[in-house]
């Protein structure tokens, strides 16, 4: 008996004494991590947020756009960071350990701000995971890490610092830990990623940031539900293919106008233009409050396509932001028209289009269906999870960014770690 308890307790030395021990470091970084990520992301938000405001309450400000987009290429040429390769450097600092630092985090703060003050249309999420990603990166680096752990904090801040932007910290740890290799989850992340996500989560909360609240009324849960909610997340997945050629295709037009200045300059002119031509700013910053209303009113049948082009043009010429928020606009105006269409309730629509929409152009289906139950409620949950397995498969190998690796075929049980927009 004593040679028996030994063993078990060289044992549990040998084994589980290491995980214990990881376990405990993980969960001190990941909450102080996610208090100070927290706090930033809270000031990230307020600083957008009131920008958009004061543009809100003075229109004109939008006239000088072009000129905010000439400053925007003039800060980033002062920062020595004129090469920004925007997110997809997130994802290269996780996978491949490329450096990213306080500079980028203060470019992306300042320029996202300035987008949302003078009337781009962009969103914040993205700027949140970039600016996070190049603190976790800086952080690693201070605290000589190893290159593993280097890489599970870079994941830890980009969950924060999306936490406390978005408030769903659920989805912020996942959509960290799966959006960089699709078909591997780095679950060596998970308990920093899930920690520094809710504790940014809620330190936002005590500060009175408010997120999306909508109320959503869910079909039921038979088979000709199922049918429509498969249909729109298809014709989602195909409208994911069209923003995300879109997309590329703009961010290649534009870059025959060499100098980025004069670039973001034309860019912000045709915004404005187009914003004259619409008649008020309802497609200009991030369109929460238009996300919102598409839940209970139907909106302009054309309204997905026009946020698409402003879009596009404002992230392909320069401005910096994000396209998540974006996504969700869209998705949920297309979703809320197509509800008419396929026979279902108008904020079972818009919820499943902003999904499924949200889904096929970040490859990511578990991160999308746990976003619909945290914004939806766990009543949506069969319709979330139907609507994202159909975006994802229908979707193609096309994405947002062009350095996002999907490993696993979406067809088949077979490796093929091919990165977005490669040939099949």
């Amino acid at each position: 008996m004593p040679e028996i308890l030994k063993n078990a307790a060289d044992e549990i030395r040998r084994e589980e004494l290491p995980e214990l021990k990881s376990l405990c470091k993980w969960l001190v970084y990941g909450t102080i991590s996610g208090l100070i990520i927290g706090l930033i992301g809270t000031f990230f938000h307020l600083c957008s947020s009131s920008a958009e405001f004061f543009r809100e309450q003075h229109p004109w400000v939008l006239f000088f756009l072009p000129l905010a987009g000439a400053a925007i290429a003039m800060f980033y040429d002062a920062m020595n960071y004129s090469h920004d390769k925007g997110t997809n450097l997130v994802l290269l600092a996780v996978r491949d350990n490329k450096v990213m630092g306080i500079h980028h985090a203060v470019c992306i703060f300042v320029a996202a701000v300035i987008t949302h003050l003078f009337g781009g249309s962009s969103g914040r999420e993205g700027a949140s995971l970039q600016i996070g990603a190049a603190l976790g990166s800086f952080t690693g680096r201070k605290l000589k890490f190893n290159e593993h752990d280097k890489r599970i904090m870079t994941m830890c801040c980009m969950s924060a610092m999306f936490a406390a932007v978005f408030g769903t910290p659920a989805a912020a740890a996942l959509f960290s830990m799966e959006v960089v290799s699709v078909g591997i989850f780095y679950y060596s992340a998970i308990v920093p990623c899930a920690a520094a996500a809710l504790t940014a989560s809620w330190v936002s909360s005590r500060f009175g940031i408010s997120h999306i609240a909508v109320s959503v009324t869910f079909p039921s849960a038979d088979p000709v539900s199922f049918l429509r909610v498969a249909v729109l997340g298809a014709l989602c997945a195909l409208l994911s293919v069209v923003f995300c050629a879109s997309m590329s295709g703009t961010l290649k037009l534009f870059r025959h106008i060499k100098n980025h200045m004069l670039r973001a300059a034309a860019g912000g002119a045709l915004v404005v233009l187009l914003t004259l031509a619409a008649g008020d700013q309802t497609y200009n910053g991030t369109g929460g409050a238009f996300i919102v209303s598409a839940f209970s009113e139907r909106p302009f049948v054309l309204a997905f396509a026009v946020k698409l082009i402003f879009t596009v043009i404002t992230l392909g010429s320069g401005y910096k932001g994000g396209e998540i928020f974006p996504v969700f606009f869209i998705g949920s105006a297309f979703g809320s028209v197509m509800s008419a269409v396929l026979g279902l309730p108008l904020s079972a629509g818009a919820a499943v289009g902003m999904i499924s929409l949200f889904c096929g152009v970040t490859n990511c289906p578990v991160a999308s269906f746990v976003l619909g139950i945290e914004l939806f409620g766990s009543g949506g949950l069969p319709f979330c999870l139907l609507a994202c397995a159909v975006s994802y498969m229908l979707s193609g190998y096309r994405g947002l960014y062009s350095e996002q690796r999907i490993v696993y075929s979406k067809r088949r049980t077979k490796y093929i770690n091919k990165r977005i927009g490669d040939e099949k």
